[in-house]
């Protein structure tokens, strides 16, 4: 063989000798060689295969143009408003149950200071002595039952003593210096007139009328509530209970009167003198018409029996005041 042969034979040899990274060689393997840099990472080309290389790690937002796996386009502030809508929410809710659970141990450390209202017949009977009226007076008619529910408390029949509604009104108002506003059930009227000495004019007046309301209304059967109402409400001109006022104003006893007298006097309830129907017959009768509208309202009498009720003249329905009911 010649030079040039045995020349040409080793290198052809060394074609088919493979280098590895440490420099050792293998013959026989017909392979590649090892690329100096790290492969491309597949999908990835152009300037994220060189990031990838240049052994600064993949960053998947590259491959989406900036927009990372499950990354929504708008950036990673787009989804902010949600999540704080609902921290707002958790937040809300806590602050709720936590307000919840103070107003319920406040209103059972208030029921535990209010006084027991067994005594309440006992203390109807004392004020009726005392303004030398019967104990009890006679039962309290339909129409003058359904006229006071109408105007006063239209919930008394479904209520646990107090208008949950009105409550929060109130407690609204007073919280935000408007001062303390009607809304009182009849339950809570008549924690007033044999409680709290006719008053209201504070907030623990009427947080202790709604605490005495809910014993009322858990010791006594509605009937009796309305029987104890009638026998202590003042109806102005010196008419104490509800036989005292019909029998002042009208001459006839409770049982008797009719619709526009029944609505006259539920109407005096809340200013008998201001509504006098003797020395304010103008102001009298506008409380008959709201009232009688109520009733109306509420389902008691219809339309035609409203307008007919108020077809008759005020000074008829008080002709015989005075006069009183024939013994």
């Amino acid at each position: 063989m010649s030079l040039a042969g045995a020349d040409r034979g080793r290198l052809g040899a060394d074609a088919m000798t493979v280098r590895g990274p440490g420099g050792e060689s293998r013959r026989g393997d017909a392979t590649i060689p090892l690329p100096e840099r790290d492969l491309p990472v597949p999908g990835v080309a152009g300037p994220a295969a060189d990031t990838a290389t240049a052994g600064r790690g993949y960053d998947p937002a590259d491959a989406y143009g900036g927009v990372g796996y499950g990354r929504p386009p708008g950036g990673p502030d787009a989804t902010a408003p949600g999540r704080r809508a609902r921290r707002l929410l958790l937040w809300a809710t806590g602050v709720a149950a936590s307000l919840l659970v103070l107003a319920v141990m406040a209103f059972g450390g208030l029921l535990l200071a209010t006084p027991s209202v067994g005594d309440a017949q006992a203390l109807v009977r004392a004020q009726d002595l005392a303004h030398h009226v019967a104990y009890p007076g006679p039962p309290v008619p339909a129409r003058f039952a359904a006229s006071l529910v109408a105007t006063e408390d239209k919930r008394f029949y479904s209520e646990p003593g107090i208008d949950l509604f009105a409550v929060a009104r109130v407690g609204f108002s007073y919280a935000t210096g408007h001062g303390v506003q009607g809304g009182a059930t009849l339950y809570q009227q008549l924690a007033k007139l044999l409680y709290t000495h006719g008053s209201s004019a504070s907030a623990a007046d009427e947080a202790e009328q709604v605490a005495l309301a809910v014993k009322l209304y858990l010791t006594y059967p509605k009937p009796q509530i309305l029987q104890m109402y009638a026998d202590v409400a003042y109806f102005g001109n010196g008419f104490y209970g509800l036989a005292a006022a019909s029998c002042g104003y009208f001459g006839v006893e409770p049982a008797g009167m009719s619709w526009p007298q029944a609505a006259l006097l539920a109407g005096l309830v809340q200013g008998p003198s201001v509504d006098d129907p003797l020395t304010s017959p103008a102001t009298a009768r506008a409380r008959e018409v709201h009232v009688i509208g109520r009733l109306v309202a509420t389902g008691k009498l219809t339309p035609a029996q409203g307008r007919a009720a108020l077809t008759v003249p005020l000074s008829s329905l008080v002709a015989r005041a005075g006069q009183g009911c024939a013994s």
